[in-house]
């Protein structure tokens, strides 16, 4: 009886933390189900019982009631937080929320309605996770978010759209929709510009998908959803659109800010420091492109970039199908996730709505590199903690990039899956011949 109750201690770990049992236990089937249903009893308690925060969503429906009224210019919409400064599917979606809560003053239809989109996201979130093989240990850090839930619920951030496109875009990735996958990252861009940071990582696996003639055609297929989302604004005022749309040299108030507070606040607004922030993205970028997501490539990072440079495929067709098929679901989500975790850690300024894109990707990042369980709830907490201080700190802030710096680097340190690294032909055995037939020994005869 005692071994038996000491094997069960044994068998839960290994049924919590083991690969190998996470496809195949059914009682790890259950966890990710379980999970949901006991964050949807979270949601309604929340909306029931935490009063709705003011802050984005009046500014979103004024804006929108000048759509409405007929105003195509973006320079003359403005709201009571500022300009419109986010892309034109943004509108759209804000437009039908207008519609749907009574012009936005039913706010508790629109927490209902953000609920349901954020139960829709961690669906996606963890069929990415189970399609990745993450162990079940993992999954209760995706509902643990009391910032997360606040984000969607009592704030209705847009970054709340884009995040769900980007999970979705990941999603169809991963099942080999890599049309229907760079649509839906195309209309994720259209909500906010923030995903531009995942380009870079979107870019590499559909050339690796679709070679370099079937990737470019999806990039066109991209643009062209960007024109027909833009289409109505280009129209009246195209240079207008794009600079508030796409304004990347905007300058976010030091106040607001949750992740570099404890540099002060004349460095933080130096342009010495924005091109330090730029020149450390850019060299992170090289680094995991060069070192990392390249390697489905089978070939040194230099010359696959070379041929590029000169339009020309570096595959044979024969090269671009075994390239494809590198494209694990793993791969897929740690390329993307990485990317969006060296982009929000180089970004000048991040708001609390920016953890929409970092709670879902931290515990996986963690597990990718191989972290010990206890380590990775213990960066979780801090990370956690760090975002739920308001204002934020020295303190605070110095933990939010810390833990974010952290991952990078244990990201970056992880070990490349053996199915993505091209492994080298197997020589045929040397055939070893046979000696020749030696020559019967002469009789000597006896005189």
């Amino acid at each position: 009886m005692a071994d038996r109750e000491r094997s069960l201690p044994a068998k839960a770990y290994r049924l919590a933390t083991d690969v190998a049992c996470t496809q195949t236990h059914p009682l790890s089937r259950l966890v990710p189900f379980a999970l949901l249903v006991v964050d949807a009893v979270f949601c309604a308690g929340i909306i029931w019982r935490v009063p709705y925060t003011e802050i984005d969503w009046k500014a979103y429906m004024e804006q929108v009631s000048q759509f409405v009224a007929g105003e195509r210019d973006y320079t003359l919409i403005k709201g009571g937080t500022g300009p419109l400064v986010y892309p034109g599917f943004h509108v759209y979606i804000y437009t039908a929320l207008y519609w749907i809560t009574d012009k936005g003053r039913n706010i508790l239809l629109a927490q209902q309605l953000f609920a349901l989109l954020y139960m829709a996201t961690l669906s996606l979130v963890m069929a990415c996770y189970w399609k990745a093989k993450v162990p079940p240990y993992v999954f209760p850090l995706l509902i643990l978010s009391k910032r997360l839930h606040s984000i969607f619920m009592l704030r209705c951030f847009n970054d709340c759209f884009a995040a769900f496109f980007l999970w979705l875009t990941i999603y169809l990735f991963q099942r080999k929709l890599w049309t229907a996958g760079a649509i839906a990252y195309s209309l994720g861009l259209g909500v906010k510009m923030t995903l531009l940071l995942d380009l870079p990582a979107v870019g590499i696996i559909l050339f690796f998908a679709k070679g370099l003639s079937g990737s470019l055609k999806l990039a066109a297929l991209m643009a062209q959803v960007q024109y027909l989302v833009a289409q109505v604004f280009l129209r009246k005022n195209a240079k207008g659109y794009f600079s508030r749309a796409f304004e990347l040299s905007r300058q976010f108030l030091f106040k607001w800010t949750v992740n570099w507070r404890f540099l002060g606040e004349d460095y933080f607004l130096s342009r010495r420091f924005a091109l330090s922030l730029l020149a450390m993205h850019v060299a992170l970028l090289m680094k995991f492109i060069l070192d990392k997501w390249l390697k489905p490539a089978g070939k040194p990072a230099l010359d696959v970039i070379q041929s590029l440079l000169q339009l020309k495929s570096p595959f044979t067709p024969r090269e671009e199908r075994q390239v494809a098929a590198r494209l694990t679901p793993t791969y897929i989500i740690t390329t993307i996730l990485s990317a969006n975790l060296l982009g929000l850690l180089c970004a000048r300024s991040l708001h609390y709505q920016f953890y929409a894109y970092i709670a879902w990707a931290t515990p996986f990042l963690l597990w990718r590199a191989g972290v010990h369980p206890i380590l990775q709830y213990g960066l979780w907490a801090m990370q956690e903690w760090a975002w739920n201080v308001y204002p934020s700190t020295r303190m605070s802030s110095t933990i939010v990039v810390g833990v974010l710096g952290t991952t990078m680097r244990l990201a970056y340190a992880a070990e490349d899956e053996p199915e993505t690294v091209a492994q080298p032909p197997q020589q045929p055995a040397q055939q070893i011949p046979p000696p020749p037939p030696q020559p019967a020994a002469a009789s000597v005869k006896k005189d």
